[in-house]
């Protein structure tokens, strides 16, 4: 069984005991957390939402907050002497997916 979540603007596809990499959440590592947009619940029969499917919800635990690769911006302009170089490292979280209740 598994289960299309919306989250924080972007689609994931939940399973039960799955690691999803999202983004940042305000909440410490242990924290349990309800997703509440579900847009399908697959099964017998398989359960599609316009736009949520009622009464379904996703539980899952934070399980820790890490940052991604570093990339590069680099601005350059030619002949005008100007470049600027900058990084950034995105953060990121990881929730596992506890359960789905349809």
């Amino acid at each position: 069984m598994y289960a299309l979540v919306e989250f924080k603007g972007k689609q994931y596809k939940a399973e039960k005991g799955a690691l999803l990499k999202v983004d940042l959440i305000d909440a410490e590592p242990g924290t349990a957390i309800t997703i509440d947009t579900v847009l399908l619940v697959s099964g017998e029969p398989v359960k599609v939402g316009s736009p949520y499917v009622e009464g379904a919800k996703v539980s899952a635990v934070v399980e820790s907050h890490e940052k991604d690769d570093k990339i590069i911006v680099f601005k350059y302009k030619p002949k005008k002497d100007y470049r600027r170089k900058q990084g950034h490292r995105q953060g990121f979280s990881i929730i596992r997916v506890d359960n789905i209740s349809a």
